[in-house]
């Protein structure tokens, strides 16, 4: 489960930091775990809480009635309007996902931001990625591989939910991390939004992220494994390349990696699973989180190093 701080908080929601600590003094709502120096420490469950008294309070309930409402909500949920009058027990993140996808059809550049900087208020960043950012994404892909949108559109919307990941994976930063993981495509690979999504997935579980981005080489995964020394290297490839290359490939990673856990997903994974395996890598696929055990035992096996400083 990430931790955050409360700045970051208050950038997840909107709320700003006085208010979150009023909340917290006068209503209980939250109730963050502290630091040895004191600092707050939100959960994603607290931030979840947040969201619902922000969206409360904007509906014009008091903030005291609010914050004895959630104080005794039951854990399976009640209907209570949102600030824009729909019900919250409506998925709210697949019905952002539908907004950003029609706003893409239309082709309305201030309506497709609009759409994607609300979803900032949704929720914790991996399930904004996971349930709305990544599943819009896939359809624009779709639409455009149909003829349905112009490479035009599909640029335009692939730009404006780029620049908002890049944005989330900043805020999500676990802020008590000791752990890291580096994250790459491979050297021919230009797809790099998915793995965003990856680095938002690994925060949740703890890690801080280091992204490299698009067409990474083996060389300079080698020199991120000897000067920063992550605990795992991530690493993704949409289209697989020819069966030479890609043995190449998985053999130059592996030895750039040395001892350090090493893992391959994306579309093009599969077909390669057997050269990963082969060198001890762990081949994820596009099911990262059903892969998390087998991650966590790999990185546990293989020796530690010490967090460098930035």
């Amino acid at each position: 489960m990430s931790l955050y701080r409360i700045r970051t908080v208050s950038e997840l929601t909107g709320v700003s930091s006085a208010t979150l600590r009023a909340w917290e003094r006068r209503y209980g709502i939250p109730s963050p775990s502290r630091t040895p120096s004191a600092y707050r420490l939100y959960s994603d469950d607290d931030v979840a809480v947040i969201m619902k008294m922000r969206d409360l309070v904007k509906g014009g309930m008091a903030p005291a009635e609010a914050g004895k409402h959630l104080l005794t909500e039951p854990k399976d949920g009640v209907s209570h309007p949102g600030a824009n009058g729909t019900p919250l027990d409506t998925d709210p993140f697949s019905a952002a996902c539908e907004r950003i996808v029609e706003a893409t059809k239309r082709f309305d550049p201030d309506a497709l931001e609009d759409e994607v900087s609300k979803t900032l208020t949704l929720g914790p960043a991996v399930s904004i990625f996971e349930r709305t950012i990544g599943p819009a994404l896939a359809r624009i892909g779709d639409m455009w591989h149909a003829g349905i949108i112009t490479v035009a559109q599909e640029h335009l919307a692939s730009n404006v939910l780029g620049g908002t990941l890049i944005h989330l994976l900043r805020l999500a930063q676990p802020a008590d991390a000791t752990r890291r993981i580096a994250l790459a495509c491979f050297a021919d690979e230009d797809h790099v939004l998915g793995l965003y999504g990856v680095g938002l997935r690994f925060t949740s579980w703890g890690y801080r992220t280091l992204m490299l981005g698009a067409r990474t080489p083996p060389p300079a995964i080698a020199r991120v494994v000897d000067s920063l020394a992550p605990d795992v290297v991530g690493l993704s490839v949409s289209i697989p390349p020819p069966p030479p290359r890609a043995r190449e490939l998985v053999d130059a990673y592996a030895d750039a990696c040395r001892t350090t856990a090493w893992v391959v997903g994306g579309e093009g994974a599969e077909g390669m699973r057997a050269w990963i395996e082969d060198r001890g890598g762990i081949c994820v696929g596009k099911d990262l989180a059903a892969s998390r055990q087998t991650i966590e035992r790999l990185v546990a096996s293989k020796r530690r190093r010490p967090m460098r400083k930035d």
